[in-house]
């Protein structure tokens, strides 16, 4: 099992924030490695999506499909959770707090994973959590670029 965290702090409010984590279509976008991302459904606070990406190891890539269900509390936090796909467990929470100092967001994402196929130990450890950094700054740049056309 991995267990991954990160965060981090944006200028943009919470509803802007909120606006960019929950639009999934457009994750791939700006998130690195995640080539697809489309919701399959919504009903309520509840979407479900699918999404493509790609995982690398080292010298080895691997495609990553994944269908899961992300659970919302609206301007609060997403738990999104794995219905089928490439891994054997795969759940993680995003949770906005807002920063009245400042009006911005802090942005927090925990995960537990497990992939279904083999992951080196230590060394994979050390690149998923890497990965996840590479996915929260991106995710804190798009907010700081802010809702310019083309963004």
């Amino acid at each position: 099992m991995f267990e991954v965290a990160s965060s981090g702090e944006v200028r943009a409010a919470p509803a802007a924030v909120w606006k960019v984590l929950t639009n999934y279509d457009r994750m791939s976008d700006f998130v690195p490695d995640l080539k697809t991302s489309k919701v399959l459904s919504r009903t309520g606070n509840k979407a479900i999506i699918e999404q493509f990406g790609v995982a690398s190891f080292l010298f080895i890539r691997r495609d990553i499909h994944l269908i899961v269900q992300a659970t919302e509390e609206a301007m609060t936090s997403i738990d999104i959770s794995l219905i089928t796909g490439d891994m054997r467990v795969y759940e993680c929470r995003w949770e906005l707090v807002p920063v009245p100092e400042t009006g911005g967001t802090r942005i927090v994402y925990s995960g537990r994973l497990v992939p279904k196929f083999y992951v080196p130990g230590m060394l994979g450890a050390n690149i998923i959590r890497s990965d996840i950094e590479r996915m929260m700054k991106a995710v804190l740049a798009r907010l700081d670029r802010g809702d310019k056309p083309g963004n």
